[in-house]
Parts: structure tokens; sequence; C-alpha cells
């Protein structure tokens, strides 16, 4: 079972470690990005491609128009264990195989989907999921894209804050 104390300890390194995986040059902010549409270097998106949770929560919420693909690229068992509501799951991110997984779910779509993929599994900077999730769709060629940014975790910037969840896979 994945705790936020194992989360959080799978994504800490010592020091030395650190630096040895270049963890200080990483620390320095990419000034384009404080712009506006501009990317941090780590980033394969830029910030018009990213959503705050209550702006997807009003656009699900909308009935007005189509609401977006949401899709989450985390852990099954977090999933399983709450997920955005109408949310799908088509495989971890962080793995070849979730890759191949959500690459076939993917495959059939038309290109101008509307895709919002979000994971939440830890801080958002450290998240092992949404960037390969980004970056695979996007050399699939779909072109609109978002990444849904929770900074802390999905339980504290979406559960608590009251947004739509379902339970179960």
């Amino acid at each position: 079972m994945f705790t936020a104390r194992r989360i959080r300890n799978f994504f800490t390194f010592s020091p030395a470690a650190f630096l040895l995986l270049g963890g200080a040059s990483a620390l320095v902010l990419n000034a384009r990005s404080i712009r506006g549409n501009e990317k941090k270097s780590s980033d394969p998106w830029v910030s018009s491609q990213t959503i705050q949770p209550g702006a997807l929560a009003s656009e699900l919420a909308d009935k007005s128009g189509a609401p977006p693909t949401v899709v989450y690229v985390g852990f099954r068992t977090l999933f399983a264990g709450g997920h955005i509501a109408g949310a799908t799951f088509n495989g971890t991110a962080s793995t070849e195989q979730g890759l191949a997984s959500l690459g076939a779910w993917a495959d059939p779509l038309p290109r101008s989907t509307n895709l919002v993929i979000y994971c939440g599994c830890c801080p958002f900077d450290k998240c092992p999921n949404i960037r390969p999730a980004y970056t695979a769709l996007s050399n699939m060629g779909f072109k609109k894209v978002r990444v849904l940014v929770l900074p802390t975790n999905f339980a504290t910037d979406w559960v608590e804050k009251g947004y739509p969840i379902q339970k179960g896979s």
C-alpha cells in the first residue's frame, strides 16, 4: 500500500545523492517560467497547458459544453482509493508497460481530443508519472493535452477542497 510516508521516503535523497543526480541545477528556477507561457526546463509543457484544480472542477461541472477526458496516470492502488469522478486509468506512466497501455488506449482517439492528465501521488515537482504521460501523448500527436497541477498531492489539492471524487477501479 502506498502511504504518504512511503512515497515521500521514495523520493527523498541524501544530500550526496542529490548532488550526484544534478539536483543543485534543478533548484535553479528558469526565469522564463515566470513570464507566463514559458516552461520550466524540467517540464515538457508550457503554462497554458496546465490547469488548476478549481478550474477543472468548474469545467467538469459545466453542463453547457463537452467535458474534457480526464486520465489518471499514477498508481492503480491510489486510483482505486479515490479519483476524479469520471476519470479513467490506463496504466502507470512511470513504467514501460503503463506507457504502452496508455498508448494503446489513446491510439484510436481523435488527436483533437481534449485530454486532462493527472497523478497526485506525491508533490507535483517530484511526480514520476506526469511527465512521461504528457510526453507520450504529445508525441502521439495530441494537441489538447493539459496537466492538472496538484502541488502537494491529490488528497490535499482535490479531495480536501471538496471536489467530486469516485472510488473503485
